[in-house]
């Protein structure tokens, strides 16, 4: 009894057994990857929710624009701006989802795909890439590349329609204040003069527009080399 008390402090400072086992192994593997789904969905989520934001902002500052001839087409403009700062944000959150999406990718092809239908070209060093990450998490891929991605998957429609809303604007002066009930305007000096904003000119105005959506119609059809998850299967975020 006394030789227990004494080796109780002992114990207690120890650090935890690792699996021994064949079974302890494979009840470690299911409750790590249990743990790394629940990361994964996690930053998902925050993931889905910017877009969300990001779709409710557009459909909210549209309705207000539109609806009312009183609105400024700069609320278009700011809508753009607004947008960016999501994607900026979702871009930024996708990074941390891409690290947590490939440990579970790594479980997924190289172990649980081995055990349910084995196959000669198992990598041996499967593991050594999640104990790296695990010991020394890092970004699997830049910023801009995350910011491409998600431009790419769901920001581009919002900027194309955001882009129409704007022409559809500066186009009608039935849409703008102070103007006449055309439906559309038919000289290049009243387009301007629709597209003036505050003491800037039409023309800068309409400069800086045509600039920013080309910088994001290349951002958006640039792809880089698929040397990671990306190039295996079609299935990804």
């Amino acid at each position: 009894m006394a030789d227990q008390i004494v080796a109780a402090p002992e114990a207690k400072g120890r650090a935890p057994s690792l699996p021994a086992s064949a079974v302890e192994k494979s009840n470690m593997i299911i409750h790590y990857y249990r743990g790394e789904i629940g990361r994964m969905t996690s930053w998902r989520d925050r993931i889905d929710r910017t877009s969300n934001w990001a779709m409710t902002v557009v459909a909210g500052l549209l309705s207000v624009s539109l609806s009312t001839p009183t609105s400024h087409h700069g609320v278009v403009l700011f809508a753009m701006l607004l947008i960016s700062l999501f994607l900026f944000i979702e871009a930024r959150r996708y990074r941390f989802f891409d690290v947590y999406r490939a440990r579970v990718r790594q479980l997924e092809r190289y172990y649980f795909a081995q055990a349910l239908s084995p196959q000669a070209e198992l990598n041996p060093d499967w593991a050594t890439a999640i104990a790296s990450s695990l010991r020394r998490p890092v970004f699997l891929m830049s910023y801009r590349e995350a910011l491409f991605r998600r431009l790419r998957r769901n920001y581009c429609w919002m900027y194309f329609i955001l882009l129409l809303a704007w022409g559809l604007k500066i186009s009608s002066p039935k849409l703008l204040p102070d103007q006449d009930r055309t439906e559309f305007v038919y000289s290049l000096v009243h387009l301007l003069g629709n597209a003036t904003l505050g003491p800037v000119p039409g023309i800068a105005v309409i400069a800086a527009v045509a600039v920013f959506y080309a910088a994001v119609l290349c951002a958006s059809v640039y792809r880089e080399p698929d040397d990671g998850e990306f190039a295996h299967g079609e299935v990804h975020v």
